[in-house]
């Protein structure tokens, strides 16, 4: 009887085998079953979109504090440098 018992016991390497095998086979089907209906792709939608504009208005509040802080600092912003031309041609002679 004995004998019984400790055939049908899984050892510990067996069972984290067995789990090891067993979760990624989980997360991917749940992966896959995330958005199953219109109605839950439209919400995702709306979600993505919120999240959108809410990071767009931060970054917005985050370069008005800048310019203040630049106009109180009396910092003057430098304009960003063009890539073009100098104004002389390759010859070296003005364009």
């Amino acid at each position: 009887m004995t004998e019984q018992i400790r055939s049908e016991l899984i050892s510990r390497r067996t069972a984290f085998s067995l789990i090891g095998v067993a979760v990624p086979i989980v997360i991917l089907t749940a992966r896959e079953a995330a958005a199953q209906t219109p109605g839950m792709e439209r919400r995702e939608e709306r979600r993505e979109d919120r999240q959108d504009r809410r990071e767009e208005r931060r970054d917005d509040r985050l370069d008005r504090r800048e310019e203040r802080r630049d106009e109180r600092s009396g910092v003057v912003p430098v304009p960003p440098a063009t890539t073009g031309s100098t104004g002389t041609s390759s010859t070296g002679a003005p364009k």
